[in-house]
């Protein structure tokens, strides 16, 4: 309790510094990772850290400071820094943040299985268990790596509008790596999927029967996979794909910071603009989101870390440019509101524009109904590769599992599908969305400098894309 008093002792004593708006984030967090190379326990990480960031408004300028020593000296100090920063900058024009209501809160994510409660041992034994289930497929697979890891992330945040909230998150994450050969061929994945919950996750999300039928999806590709065909055709794309293209094609070009320029020297530019909102950039049946609120999707958030209460953002709202992902610093520049898009990776590094749950919107399309209308085709369910330019404009995407379509049926394995058009291309030949949204699969977001790699998820439904150009 007596760390948690530091954090209300920092907001005051900034305002008795000069402060116009201060703010105070605690974070204690527990991390737990290890790695399985070919059945060998490789590696196993226990790490545990807290401490305090302070942001101030002075002057017109914001300043961030942050420590790991819990004292009062310590945490006087990096107000003081704070307060210095702010006040040196000597801006022309000053940053504003748009008033909030004040939020006092306590909210967590439930655990069926605590993760406290079970032992690292028992963990290690059930990826084991996968690992061993993949070898008795009698599939020739030279590289098997697993990495499994676990946070636990308390927080307390407090600003000098009156907020006070208190926050509990508990995190699962399963990364595996296989390589696959036959017939002089060789096959590589690579799937990471998430959780926001206890250790109940690998049951929930059936990683055993996913890993398995990845295992058997690559040796049906290495055996009998053909060469996947070129030119212009139609392609059913499965949720991974549709959730990496609404990650890198939609999330991140429409982050206000990289739409303002903050990003560019850093993580990259947007070809979206502060005037493109109502702008056409795919077919009227896409709708991309982001959504911190999905239950158990690995960046669940009930507040952002600005003590704004999250919501579904519509990015790409029935094929128009609809908003921003905001802070409050962004929102104040564009004339808006924030609409709780403001996290961190941990006490020590300031708060930024970021994506959370980010996915295309389900429809009422079946699988097979998508299927039946293609008369020559690729089912592209996996990608293994995917690239796009710093603008998020001019995009690439390799298939890891495909199939050949003809006539209305799937048909034989193609390896390497290749297709790479611009974003407006891609979302704008779409013309059927499925209801089979999938949004379990993780990944780490990278902006900024220092870098934070944050936890992200992506997702979607199958969608089917007319008459595209495959390489």
């Amino acid at each position: 309790m007596a760390d948690l008093d530091l954090v209300d002792f920092a907001v005051d004593y900034a305002r008795e510094k000069g402060a116009s708006y201060a703010e105070a984030r605690y974070e204690h967090q527990i991390e737990e990772n290890f790695i399985l190379k070919n059945s060998v326990l490789d590696a196993l990480y226990f790490g545990e850290d807290n401490g305090i960031g302070v942001r101030v408004l002075a002057k017109g300028g914001l300043g961030f400071a942050a420590t790991n020593s819990m004292t009062r000296a310590d945490v006087k100090a990096i107000v003081d820094d704070a307060v210095k920063i702010a006040k040196a900058a000597h801006r022309k024009d000053p940053i504003v943040f748009p008033p909030e209501a004040p939020v006092v809160t306590t909210w967590s994510v439930p655990q069926v299985k605590k993760l406290s409660d079970v032992p690292v041992e028992e963990k290690i034994e059930e990826i084991l268990h996968i690992d061993r289930e993949l070898t008795d497929l009698k599939i020739k697979m030279p590289a098997r790596f697993f990495q499994q890891g676990n946070k636990q992330i308390d927080k307390y945040f407090v600003n000098s509008e009156g907020s006070r909230i208190k926050s509990f998150s508990p995190r699962v994450r399963l990364y595996y790596f296989l390589t696959v050969m036959a017939n002089g061929n060789v096959e590589q994945t690579y799937q990471n999927y998430g959780w926001s919950g206890g250790w109940e996750a690998l049951n929930e999300l059936e990683m055993r029967r996913r890993v398995i039928d990845e295992a058997k999806s690559m040796q049906n590709s290495v055996e009998h996979g053909k060469k996947s065909p070129e030119g212009k055709m139609d392609l059913v794309v499965g949720p991974q794909v549709s959730g990496i293209a609404s990650h890198e094609s939609c999330g991140h070009p429409t982050e206000a910071d990289r739409v303002l320029g903050r990003e560019a020297s850093q993580a990259g530019k947007s070809f979206i603009t502060p005037a493109s909102i109502g702008q056409r950039v795919g077919s009227p049946i896409v709708t991309v989101c982001d959504d911190p609120t999905i239950p158990h999707g690995i960046a669940y958030y009930a507040y952002d870390d600005e003590g704004v209460k999250s919501r579904r953002r519509y990015l790409y709202k029935e094929g128009i440019i609809n908003e921003f992902l905001q802070n409050r610093e962004t929102a104040a520049i564009l004339g808006t509101r924030s609409n709780g898009s403001a996290r961190a990776t941990t006490y020590n590094v300031e708060a930024i524009v970021r994506m959370a749950n980010t996915f295309v919107e389900p429809k009422d399309w079946g699988f097979d109904e998508m299927v039946e209308g293609v008369k020559s085709g690729v089912y592209m369910k996996s990608f293994m590769e995917w690239n796009i330019d710093d603008r998020r404009y001019n995009g690439k995407y390799v298939g890891r599992e495909a199939y050949r379509i003809e006539n209305g049926e799937i048909t034989t394995p193609v390896r390497k599908t290749v297709i790479e058009l611009t974003t407006p291309t891609f979302w704008g030949a779409v013309d059927a969305v499925g209801k089979d949204l999938e949004i379990f699969h993780a990944g780490f977001c990278g902006k900024s400098d220092p870098g934070q790699a944050l936890d992200a998820a992506l997702g979607g439904p199958t969608m089917r894309l007319r008459n595209v150009t495959l390489r």
